[in-house]
């Protein structure tokens, strides 16, 4: 059975078993979505559809840095084991991006994951969606992002039917508390893109224009 946040401000805590470094399984971070199809469902949408799954993150150490789409393209991602803006699994930030769903053929929509062994290194992730084309019919796509620890229920934040205008979302936030354990809040906040979130969330970065 999963835990649903049904509301924003909604949240609960997810504890991971002592000693981390021994724990075995990945923490899954992931958005899914209806990418569209054929017929009258791709006419309404006027074609497929196409999010993005991104994230901020801030470690204890003071270092932050966003991961998405728009920051490993052409060419400046690469392997879970080596630090790129991809993230980096068993490297600082503990944190990597599987991949760009761009297009919209992969069932398991996009997925970030996170190394158990390091929780405690990290201080918040802030979980965010954005439609990188397209106009933004956000009750249609109907968005969810799961939060899987192995041995926990998944935590599960759906967007629900949207109709902002507005084509990015922040969705969730993790709170880390450097205790092993893992606070996960619904946010389901609208923005005019990046630095807009940045504005509401003090990311405290400088933006300039990117594509895929």
């Amino acid at each position: 059975m999963a835990i649903r946040l049904e509301k924003s401000g909604d949240q609960h805590r997810i504890n991971l078993e002592k000693g981390t470094s021994s724990f075995n399984g990945e923490i899954k971070i992931n958005l899914d979505w209806s990418k569209g199809g054929g017929g009258f469902f791709k006419r309404l949408l006027g074609g497929d559809i196409d999010l993005d799954l991104g994230c901020f993150y801030e470690l204890r150490n003071g270092k932050k840095q966003l991961i998405d789409g728009l920051q490993f393209a052409h060419g400046q991602g690469g392997p879970r084991t080596v630090q790129t803006r991809q993230g980096c699994y068993d490297k600082e930030p503990y944190i990597w991006h599987k991949g760009d769903d761009r297009g919209g053929s992969a069932e398991s929509g996009e997925t970030i994951l996170v190394n158990p062994a390091h929780i405690n290194d990290l201080k918040r992730i802030i979980v965010y969606t954005f439609i990188y084309e397209g106009a933004a019919k956000w009750a249609e796509t109907n968005a969810v992002v799961k939060v899987s620890v192995l041995g926990n229920e998944d935590v599960i934040v759906e967007m629900g039917a949207q109709t902002d205008s507005r084509k990015f979302c922040a969705i969730a936030e993790l709170d880390f508390d450097g205790n092993n354990s893992i606070m996960v809040k619904k946010l389901v906040t609208f923005h005019n893109g990046h630095e807009s979130c940045d504005k509401t969330y003090n990311w405290g970065f400088k933006y300039h224009a990117g594509t895929k």
